[in-house]
């Protein structure tokens, strides 16, 4: 479980939720909903947002609202979060992998070119742990052969490359406002887009498909993936502390950082000249002179009284999309020693100095012993 961090929620949280409480509208609908579409859509340089109830489904509908031929191919990295997948498969539409670059841990995108077919029609592009793909390379490729870049910043809120603002990029751009994302609804996503007719397909897809002049006829189906209104209201306040949360994740992943760069054979994030990194999470990759993995290394520093999370497992080796004919006998180095390697350590919004020191202190003698 993921607690909410008391001292991120605070007395301005509270007056927007009683104030969404008081005006009556507490569900999908209300004042709170449109307000916080628009902050969230303008601070990503966006013309529209449409939120729904979670990061997965943003995904799910910003894909569905591209209408890309049914059975063609959207070229992804294997280093992601199963949602990336999942918006693919329920949209009938066939994954296509790439490995991680070894130090930004995003997609590499050298792979990408040599992946594109006939039948692509689509680039999805995942900005890891708070650092932004390469997306000059990106962009280049999808403007050459003429498809389409479905963005997932939603481990990425305020990270930038090259100055633009990640959520800026794709034809369609998801986020999502998880417990432990920068900015959070406690559950909750959103769709930001510039293309009116795409925004109208998404809130039409999160709210049933019901019809604009006759609620309940339906020319297609859609999903109840809307949020409510006493979510938005929090999210409205979380969007003003964006700033202060980014400036505290960067401290806190720097002052990691100076613990322990002394530490042989650790990897450390990065943050590529082009790139912003806000280090929504601060992972570390055991380098191969250590004779355990990363499975090990949190036993032992749960003996210290340190928890740790896993790093994600490649999707051309979850046996769930194998089963569906996608990544069998496919093999990504990268992807694959970062899954069995990798970890990160506390870095939530509300981690202070003494956890970090403690975390850091409980690594180097993981690490020695």
């Amino acid at each position: 479980m993921i607690p909410v961090n008391k001292p991120w929620l605070d007395i301005r949280e509270r007056e927007l939720l009683l104030e969404a409480m008081d005006s009556g509208w507490i569900s999908g609908s209300g004042e709170f909903i449109q307000r916080f579409e628009d902050k969230w859509a303008k601070v990503c340089g966006r013309t529209y947002g449409i939120a729904v109830s979670n990061g997965t489904a943003a995904l799910e509908t910003a894909v569905w609202a591209l209408d890309l031929p049914e059975g063609s191919e959207v070229i992804m990295p294997t280093f992601t979060i199963i949602s990336c997948a999942l918006a693919l498969l329920r949209n009938n539409l066939i994954p296509v992998f790439v490995d991680a670059d070894p130090r930004t841990w995003c997609m590499d995108v050298n792979q990408v070119a040599e992946r594109i077919t006939t039948r692509t029609s689509a680039i999805m592009v995942v900005h890891t742990y708070g650092h932004p793909v390469n997306l000059q390379p990106i962009c280049e490729l999808a403007e050459k052969h003429n498809i389409r870049i479905i963005e997932d910043a939603s481990e990425a809120h305020g990270a930038r490359f090259r100055g633009k603002i990640c959520g800026g990029f794709g034809a369609v751009s998801c986020f999502s406002f998880y417990a432990n994302k920068i900015v959070t609804t406690g559950e909750g996503g959103m769709v930001v887009c510039d293309n009116a007719e795409i925004a109208e397909r998404c809130r039409a897809y999160r709210n049933l498909g019901f019809g604009r002049d006759n609620r309940f006829l339906h020319t297609r189906l859609g999903q109840n993936f809307r949020l409510t209104n006493l979510q938005a209201a929090i999210g409205c306040a979380q969007i003003d502390k964006l700033p202060r949360a980014l400036d505290r994740k960067v401290r806190i992943a720097k002052t990691y950082n100076e613990l322990l760069k002394e530490i042989p054979d650790l990897n450390l994030p990065v943050q590529e000249e082009w790139a912003l990194n806000v280090y929504w999470v601060y992972g570390i990759v055991l380098g191969e002179s250590y004779s355990f993995d990363a499975l090990e290394c949190q036993r032992r520093l749960r003996k210290y009284g340190v928890d740790t999370r896993r790093f994600f497992l490649g999707m051309h080796e979850q046996p769930v999309i194998r089963d569906k004919g996608f990544g069998i006998g496919e093999r990504y180095p990268v992807a694959e020693r970062l899954s069995r390697y990798g970890i990160y350590l506390p870095s939530g919004i509300g981690t202070t100095l003494e956890d970090i020191r403690r975390s850091a202190e409980a690594v180097r003698k993981c690490l020695a012993s």
